[in-house]
């Protein structure tokens, strides 16, 4: 899958790219993996790693008789959605992740300026603040961080842990936990990847809520009375939907797993209930901590314009009822009456229900939609295992109808 085209962003702008230039683009690229004539190389990448992920597994249970029932174990490759959906969704969706990230991070930190959210006075703190988060990003030292985090648990978890996942790859006497190669593929070669791909991820999150919070700490030029209800920082709901394939990707797996033991081992959904809802809440920070560093600035943006609007407000209120309800003559030197901005006095309320309505964050419809769809989705998979969901709404519309 190309990357998309990049527009080149004006004179003096700061372009940023969440995934190029970092440690790992840099390592890919040099192994031939990433084109050098600017594209992201994620389809190829994608198809790649999940063929040698999943590939010599399937192989491998196919040549022993552990990949479909009835076979040699009781539970076999077929079985285990979660060993699938590691390999064939969750990291390719990780891989596919980076266009979207690459294509909203080098659209966004342009827009602050050439929206008008950042005035000239600020342009160069603006530059120093993506410059910094720019020379954070091409350090070695989170890479190191992941691996050693990640060899850190291969290390530190044991097989046992892990043995309802690798029944079907267990030889010989169940108790000397003996994989056979499918098993030592996946525990050594498959949730290392998977692991090492999600904390990039995270740690991708993290710088990137790094740089809009250096942002926020600027002397922003708000709208309290803008149209999207953020001061002009709608724009910042692409960042979840950037995420999205990320949060799609967590949460099939744990679905997979999940489906595993509602299908096959008689798990009751009430039982998830929680964890689901923990996952959810867990799911939702990440996909919206990043904006949520400008609500100290919306919040106090809103507070002043109350104060300033309603001063303004009230001004226009006295004035209109000095000579239209008692009559007497007025000065208008400032032709605050005759303000075409402000209008009639409908128009003047409209303008400050405009700033009451302002959000407390840059959280919209369509952020929380980006972050809350692809986290239920794979959740309702393991509901249709048990509850008819085809049915359930066939008598909802009925009902309704």
């Amino acid at each position: 899958m190309p990357s998309p085209p990049e527009e080149e962003p004006p004179d003096g702008i700061e372009r940023f790219s969440l995934v190029r230039g970092d440690r790992l683009f840099r390592i890919e690229r040099a192994l031939g993996l990433i084109p050098p004539d600017g594209g992201l190389g994620v389809g190829r990448r994608a198809v790649l790693l999940a063929l040698l992920t999943w590939l010599p597994i399937v192989v491998w249970a196919s040549v022993t008789g552990r990949a479909l029932p009835p076979g040699r174990v009781s539970e076999p490759l077929l079985e285990h959605f979660g060993v699938h959906v590691r390999c064939l969704v969750a990291i390719p969706l990780f891989i596919l992740a980076e266009a979207t990230a690459h294509a909203m991070s080098v659209q966004l930190v342009p827009y602050f300026v050439t929206s008008g959210l950042v005035p000239s006075q600020e342009r160069a703190r603006f530059a120093a603040a993506v410059q910094r988060t720019r020379a954070l990003r091409d350090r070695s030292l989170p890479l190191i961080l992941i691996a050693g985090l990640v060899i850190g648990w291969l290390v530190a978890r044991p097989i046992q842990a892990d043995l309802h996942e690798l029944e079907w790859a267990v030889e010989g006497n169940p108790q000397e936990m003996r994989l056979g190669f499918g098993g030592l593929w996946f525990f050594y070669v498959v949730r290392p990847i998977f692991t090492a791909l999600l904390l990039v991820w995270i740690w991708r999150v993290i710088l990137l809520g790094l740089m809009l919070r250096r942002i926020a700490a600027l002397d922003l030029s708000i709208v309290p009375s803008h149209p999207d209800r953020t001061g002009g920082l709608g724009f910042l709901e692409r960042v979840p939907l950037a995420l999205s394939p990320v949060l799609l990707g967590m949460s099939a797996v744990l679905a997979s797993r999940w489906a595993h033991d509602v299908a096959f081992h008689g798990v009751e959904l009430q039982s998830l209930g929680l964890p689901a809802a923990i996952f959810l809440i867990g799911v939702a920070a990440l996909g919206l901590a990043p904006l949520l560093t400008f609500s100290g600035a919306l919040r106090r943006a809103r507070w002043q314009a109350l104060l300033d609007y309603g001063s303004l407000i009230g001004e226009h209120g006295r004035r209109v009822r000095h000579k239209w309800i008692l009559g007497e003559k007025v000065e208008d030197r400032e032709e605050l009456l005759a303000a075409p901005e402000l209008g009639p006095v409908a128009d003047t309320i409209t303008l400050y229900e405009s700033v009451q309505r302002m959000r407390a964050a840059p959280v919209t419809t369509t952020a929380l939609a980006a972050v809350l769809l692809p986290a239920i989705l794979p959740m309702l998979a393991v509901v249709a295992i048990r509850v008819p969901i085809k049915d359930v709404l066939l008598k909802i519309l009925k009902t309704l109808m």
